[in-house]
């Protein structure tokens, strides 16, 4: 294919079929002109970069050997795929990524064809691209499943799951390892390109089942020493033992950045005629923008950033963000307190972790991707008298709710969970918000469930969990930074089930839940202009419930409203629960609940997605205002 020379290449370039029409050496300038793409398209609207970058190559050869969308591509996470949305026909809408109405941060299946899988959670790619494959295979149609796993996906022990069972697929499924944690030594070079090459040769495959089918003939002694040295050379030179046992052929390592190894490597892989495969690719995040090289970790995922300096545009922060108060708490009160561990599930500078740490990093546990594991870990520390706290984000934790219910609830260990980016998370969307812990964990027995208002309350909230040795407890606050209060110098033990009343009133009761209580004290200003008397209560705890508090409010006051930032079944579901068991709904009391809305938001800024969901000011009022059947005119009022 000619192009202009004056003309990109990247312009002649919409879907994958133009990229298959160009000749091999022409696609080392395409992904120079896609890495540049993208970083100019990141420095607008800020994501995840570095992961991207690193597989820029990678997206051009897999594209480029491959039938897709026939063939099926599954990004593992998702996160590194705005070079293959680039070049899957939404290069146009690139610099609306990650903004309302805009392009998802990972793949989704409603946005592309492209897109055969959605994700956002990490290490479910082998598992499904297995379910392509043997549906194909199952129907007699052509296609492949091809995964794209990062090393440390492979922390997770579905990855394993999903390949003990690869052999179902036969050849039809490719896992690509997109080793990013080291360098590429010398070792790494010809030799073993050579070799790789070789390997995924279907001339070699066949060659090794013959020789595999003519050992087992052989006297058993000879058979077994004939497998070993077989074994042997191929771990020797790459490694691949342990993804020959669970039956793939082993190609690899190769360097993900020279085309010129990885388009040979990955037809041979295409064309293999038996048995799944595993290619191992050697890439460095950040590559090809060298602020990103330099700091991989905090070029993983950025602002918005100058492209030429690197630097992020960050807006000068006004309170402390909420898991640096909970990592900073947690490492003071360990000073005095040996037994005092924390957990977290790859995320240590995510959820704070890192902070702790850095004072005590003999009790730090980083487990990797593998929060069944963090919970279980945790409940053994607990059972042997130690005090972990499991630092989790609420998304996924919901990966370990059988070991939340089975190994902490049922046999009521004190382990502390920390449950970061509770509620809306904005531009990452509807696969890590965090709508549902309060439901999840308020309906288990022993489980003590807390939300933190403000950063004090969360300060109070973490020392309160850690002398809870009488079962499981959970606190919860959101991503981001505090309301701006000062923090204690002392914390307080909170007693357990028992809220507080912010603002005294008459007529209408807030009962807050979280970090709506700011809107709700907001609301309380306009009913009060309104010449409707408000209590505003925070709860602090969704279970136990303080019956009490309820109980007063309900019988004093006209209109009640729950406001949570949880999904249907949470907080409002219990206060409900208890208003009909008690009867305290028979003379005509109002009882409202806002939570978040039963279905999956789209990324956004967070005030949006609450404005969308009615947990605002605004819509606090105008439910109150309906309940008390005031005139549209007052609800038009109210929303202005």
């Amino acid at each position: 294919m000619s192009s202009n020379p004056e003309t990109p290449l990247l312009d002649t370039v919409d879907l994958p079929a133009d990229l298959r029409r160009l000749a091999p050496g022409q696609l080392r300038q395409l992904a120079d002109e896609l890495r540049a793409e993208m970083i100019s398209a990141v420095g607008q609207t800020g994501g995840h970069l570095g992961s991207g970058l690193g597989v820029v190559e990678l997206t051009v050869a897999i594209h480029y050997v491959f039938n897709t969308p026939d063939d099926r591509l599954i990004w593992d996470v998702g996160h590194q795929a705005y070079p293959h949305k680039i070049l899957t026909g939404r290069r146009s809408r690139i610099r609306t990524l990650r903004q309302g109405g805009g392009l998802s941060g990972f793949t989704k299946r409603s946005e592309s064809e492209y897109d055969p899988f959605g994700a956002a959670h990490s290490s479910t790619s082998i598992s499904a691209a297995l379910g392509f494959a043997v549906a194909n295979k199952l129907a007699g149609t052509p296609g492949k499943g091809i995964a794209v796993i990062g090393d440390g996906a492979m922390s997770a022990g579905m990855a394993y799951e999903a390949m003990n069972n690869a052999a179902e697929a036969g050849n039809r499924l490719v896992v690509i390892l997109n080793d990013n944690d080291m360098s590429i030594a010398p070792p790494v070079g010809g030799l073993s390109a050579y070799l790789a090459k070789l390997v995924s040769s279907r001339p070699f495959l066949s060659l090794r089942d013959i020789a595999r089918r003519l050992s087992r003939k052989l006297p058993e002694p000879l058979h077994k020493a004939a497998r070993k040295t077989d074994e042997f050379a191929r771990g020797m030179a790459m490694g691949g033992t342990l993804f020959e046992e669970l039956g793939f052929y082993y190609v690899g390592p190769i360097d993900g950045h020279n085309l010129d190894q990885l388009i040979p490597i990955l037809e041979n892989v295409r064309d293999a005629a038996e048995g799944p495969c595993l290619v191992h690719v050697v890439t460095q995040k950040g590559k090809g923008y060298a602020p990103a090289e330099a700091s991989a970790d905090k070029y993983h995922g950025v602002q918005k950033f100058d492209v030429i300096t690197g630097q992020q545009v960050k807006a000068p922060a006004k309170a402390p963000a909420y898991q640096n108060v909970f990592g900073e708490t947690l490492a003071k009160l360990a000073d005095s307190d040996p037994k005092i561990c924390a957990i977290t599930a790859a995320m240590p500078s995510g959820t704070g972790v890192d902070k702790f740490a850095k004072a005590h990093p003999e009790r730090s546990f980083d487990v990797g991707i593998a929060e069944q594991h963090a919970v279980t870990f945790a409940a053994g520390l607990a059972a042997q008298g130690m005090r972990p706290f499991c630092a989790i984000y609420s998304t996924f934790l919901q990966r370990a709710y059988d070991q939340v219910v089975h190994d902490v609830a049922i046999q009521n260990l004190p382990v502390r969970f920390a449950i970061d980016r509770a509620g809306l998370v904005g531009a990452d969307g509807a696969t890590h918000a965090g709508s549902f812990d309060i439901t999840y964990l308020a309906s288990l027995p022993n489980m003590v469930v807390m939300a933190a208002a403000d950063e004090a309350e969360l300060v109070h909230m973490t020392y309160t969990a850690a002398l809870h040795d009488s079962g499981p407890i959970a606190f919860r606050y959101p991503r981001g930074n505090g309301v701006g209060v000062e923090l204690p110098q002392v914390p307080q033990v909170l007693e357990i089930g028992k809220g507080r009343i912010v603002r005294q009133g008459s007529k209408v009761a807030i009962l807050s839940l979280g970090t709506r209580l700011a809107e709700a004290l907001k609301a309380a200003d306009q009913l009060e202009a309104k010449g409707l008397s408000t209590t505003v209560a925070d709860l602090r705890f969704a279970k136990p419930l303080d019956t009490d508090l309820i109980r007063q409010l309900m019988t004093t006051h006209e209109v009640v409203v729950t406001v949570e930032e949880g999904s249907i079944g949470g907080l409002g579901a219990h206060v409900l629960t208890m208003a009909s068991d008690e009867g305290l709904t028979d003379a005509g009391l109002k009882i409202r609940t806002l939570r978040l809305p039963d279905l999956f938001q789209d990324h956004d800024s967070p005030d949006k997605q609450y404005d969308a969901a009615g947990l605002n000011a605004g819509g606090i009022v105008d439910s109150v205002l309906k309940a008390l059947r005031h005139n549209s005119a007052g609800v038009e009022e109210a929303r202005a």
